[in-house]
Protein backbone atom coordinates (compact mmCIF):
# COMPACT_ATOMS: atom_id res chain seq x y z
CA UNK A 1 0.00 0.00 0.00
CA UNK A 2 2.42 2.45 0.42
CA UNK A 3 4.66 1.83 -2.56
CA UNK A 4 0.89 2.44 -4.54
CA UNK A 5 0.74 5.55 -2.34
CA UNK A 6 4.11 7.14 -3.66
CA UNK A 7 3.31 6.01 -6.61
CA UNK A 8 -0.18 7.94 -6.98
CA UNK A 9 1.55 10.87 -5.19
CA UNK A 10 4.13 11.07 -8.26
CA UNK A 11 1.99 10.54 -10.54
CA UNK A 12 0.79 13.86 -9.62
CA UNK A 13 3.53 15.62 -11.72
CA UNK A 14 1.64 14.68 -14.84
CA UNK A 15 -1.85 14.13 -13.11
CA UNK A 16 -2.51 16.68 -10.34
CA UNK A 17 -5.80 15.11 -9.32
CA UNK A 18 -4.01 11.84 -8.77
CA UNK A 19 -1.22 13.35 -6.82
CA UNK A 20 -4.17 15.29 -4.38
CA UNK A 21 -5.73 11.44 -3.82
CA UNK A 22 -2.11 9.86 -2.99
CA UNK A 23 -1.36 13.10 -0.83
CA UNK A 24 -4.49 12.70 0.85
CA UNK A 25 -3.58 8.83 1.49
CA UNK A 26 -0.26 9.53 2.76
CA UNK A 27 -1.57 12.14 4.70
CA UNK A 28 -3.79 9.75 6.55
CA UNK A 29 -1.34 6.84 6.55
CA UNK A 30 0.95 9.06 8.42
CA UNK A 31 -1.70 10.35 11.49
CA UNK A 32 -2.58 6.95 11.65
CA UNK A 33 1.57 5.81 12.43
CA UNK A 34 2.45 8.77 14.38
CA UNK A 35 -1.04 7.71 16.57
CA UNK A 36 1.20 4.76 18.13
CA UNK A 37 3.15 7.68 19.94
CA UNK A 38 0.42 7.87 22.12
CA UNK A 39 -0.82 4.99 22.36
CA UNK A 40 2.30 2.42 22.68
CA UNK A 41 4.33 2.51 25.84
CA UNK A 42 7.25 1.06 24.16
CA UNK A 43 7.90 4.46 22.01
CA UNK A 44 9.51 6.26 25.06
CA UNK A 45 12.46 4.86 27.01
CA UNK A 46 11.48 2.67 30.15
CA UNK A 47 11.91 3.23 33.33
CA UNK A 48 15.18 1.31 33.92
CA UNK A 49 15.86 2.82 37.29
CA UNK A 50 17.56 5.76 35.77
CA UNK A 51 17.24 9.67 35.97
CA UNK A 52 16.03 9.69 32.13
CA UNK A 53 13.08 8.03 30.82
CA UNK A 54 9.38 8.56 29.50
CA UNK A 55 8.40 11.81 27.35
CA UNK A 56 10.35 13.87 25.44
CA UNK A 57 12.96 10.79 25.06
CA UNK A 58 12.18 8.19 22.08
CA UNK A 59 13.32 4.68 22.39
CA UNK A 60 14.30 2.98 18.85
CA UNK A 61 10.78 2.18 18.09
CA UNK A 62 9.77 5.97 18.35
CA UNK A 63 12.33 7.53 16.62
CA UNK A 64 11.36 5.11 13.53
CA UNK A 65 7.89 6.43 14.20
CA UNK A 66 8.48 9.96 14.10
CA UNK A 67 10.14 9.69 10.67
CA UNK A 68 6.57 10.33 9.60
CA UNK A 69 6.56 14.01 10.45
CA UNK A 70 8.77 14.01 7.62
CA UNK A 71 6.62 11.88 5.38
CA UNK A 72 3.08 13.96 6.18
CA UNK A 73 5.37 17.35 5.37
CA UNK A 74 5.92 15.95 2.32
CA UNK A 75 2.58 15.23 1.47
CA UNK A 76 0.65 18.34 2.36
CA UNK A 77 3.43 20.52 0.23
CA UNK A 78 2.16 17.77 -2.60
CA UNK A 79 -1.71 18.37 -1.64
CA UNK A 80 -0.83 21.81 -1.43
CA UNK A 81 0.47 21.97 -5.12
CA UNK A 82 -1.76 20.02 -6.78
CA UNK A 83 -4.87 21.65 -5.43
CA UNK A 84 -3.36 24.99 -6.46
CA UNK A 85 -2.78 23.18 -10.03
CA UNK A 86 -6.50 21.80 -10.42
CA UNK A 87 -7.88 25.20 -9.24
CA UNK A 88 -5.42 27.01 -12.01
CA UNK A 89 -7.16 24.59 -14.50
CA UNK A 90 -10.28 25.74 -13.67
CA UNK A 91 -9.83 29.06 -14.54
Amino acid sequence: MIMLFGVLTLLGIVWPKVGFVGAGLVFLMTIGTLSFLVTTPECWVPDLGGPEHGFPLLSGAGRLVIKDVCILAGAVVVAADSAQRILDKRR
